[in-house]
């Protein structure tokens, strides 16, 4: 990935496979707990996630798959 990268904690996977996200995203980003969604990319190469904010354009004219 060729953007800057902060980083902001670490946290444990949980049994149920969530992360818990570090409380700087809110006052970072423009996000809303219980209602922002993430894409999430995996880049093997580097072995890392990536989130970024979903962007509703992309959804238009496709079926919602929830």
């Amino acid at each position: 990935m060729e953007d800057k990268c902060i980083y902001l904690d670490t946290y444990v996977l949980q049994q149920d496979m969530r992360i818990r996200m570090p409380k700087a995203i809110l006052s970072n980003l423009q996000v809303e707990k219980g209602k922002t969604k993430f894409d999430i990319f995996l880049d093997s190469k580097e072995q890392s996630l990536v989130l970024r904010i979903h962007n509703d354009k992309d959804d238009e004219g496709a079926d919602d798959n929830e």
